[in-house]
């Protein structure tokens, strides 16, 4: 006799960082997350300076959880995306954490640096509620239900 279990997630609340300063771009996702995942735990920074300070838990973020996932744009006041990635990726503690470049760019160069950076997916960041919901369905049953990440 053997019994089906449902798929687990990385942990009880997955915790998702978002970097992303477009305030209308954040509240889609933010919808979307609560529709796919009730569960999911979103934090958004809308710079790449407020980014680190969220992953280093340090001055306004020092009791800010480690997150499961990052969902980072490029274009970013203060510190640009790729920057941001490429810091995450050189430090050691962080750099287990997957990265998935939400972007509206669409050029090659950017798609390049991104994976050379170290990013482990980049996603054209969609435009409109369903297509933004469709791209957190996946990111979501890949990223914080398939994948098994280290504690």
């Amino acid at each position: 006799m053997s019994t089906t279990t449902p798929p687990q997630t990385n942990r009880e609340q997955p915790e998702v960082l978002l970097v992303e300063d477009d305030l209308a771009t954040s509240r889609l996702v933010e919808e979307a997350f609560a529709e796919v995942n009730e569960r999911t735990s979103l934090h958004v920074t809308q710079d790449g300076v407020d980014a680190l300070d969220f992953l280093y838990q340090r001055g306004n973020h020092a009791s800010a959880p480690k997150p499961n996932l990052v969902l980072l744009d490029l274009g970013l006041p203060r510190k640009n995306g790729k920057s941001v990635l490429k810091e995450l990726k050189e430090t050691t503690t962080l750099s287990h954490i997957p990265v998935v470049v939400f972007s509206d760019s669409t050029a090659e160069q950017d798609v390049d640096d991104a994976y050379t950076l170290g990013a482990n997916a980049y996603v054209r960041k969609p435009g409109h509620f369903p297509d933004i919901l469709t791209v957190v369905e996946d990111i979501n049953d890949f990223w914080l239900t398939a994948v098994r990440q280290p504690q």
